[in-house]
């Protein structure tokens, strides 16, 4: 059987988009949401520990930007299963050529598409319509000691969120901008 994904690049380095291809028939359809057999190209032994699942009420409500620190470092696999987000991952690699750089994708129960962010990002989203229903797979489960995050809005990172941001939580509101002597994670 030929896998039901197809692998795609994005301009960060390690930062995969998966296009799941369902099987589809005039009764609807059927996807195959993760195969480990299918993605084991990009998983690279890593294991499947922890599924999560989000609810966002409004248009234009954002979470983030969220990441866990090493030992805690995850790869996560992030798909829309109702309404449509902008997705974001920001590359916090020390070192890395692509440092503090971003990159969006659109996420909606329509285009059948996964955001695969590896260790060493932070993710964000923005909800594009109501009702967003989000489902997130993790290779290590959370650790509150290791969480870290950083402001969604913070001019220095410059992401370009479609939607005027109307509603953030206290705990992503009060997140910190960038410190100047911010050199990554590792």
């Amino acid at each position: 059987m030929s896998s039901r994904f197809e692998i795609l690049t994005t301009p960060i380095a390690d930062l995969h988009l998966l296009q799941r291809k369902p099987n589809s028939d005039e009764r609807g359809f059927f996807e195959r949401l993760f195969c480990i057999e299918d993605l084991q190209a990009i998983l690279s032994g890593r294991q499947i520990v922890q599924i999560n699942h989000s609810y966002t009420a409004r248009r234009g409500a954002a979470r983030g930007l969220h990441f866990q620190r090493r030992p805690h470092a995850e790869m996560k696999f992030v798909q829309c299963l109702r309404g449509e987000v902008f997705d974001v991952a920001v590359d916090l690699r020390r070192g890395s050529p692509t440092f503090l750089k971003w990159h969006g994708e659109i996420l909606s129960d329509k285009n059948h598409r996964t955001l695969v962010i590896p260790e060493g990002f932070a993710h964000g989203f923005q909800a594009l319509t109501d009702e967003c229903v989000l489902l997130y797979l993790h290779t290590a489960p959370y650790c509150p000691t290791a969480e870290g995050g950083l402001h969604l809005l913070d001019p220095r990172l410059g992401i370009t969120w479609p939607l005027p941001v109307t509603q953030l939580s206290p705990h992503d509101a009060a997140l910190p901008l960038l410190a100047d002597d911010f050199t990554g994670v590792e």
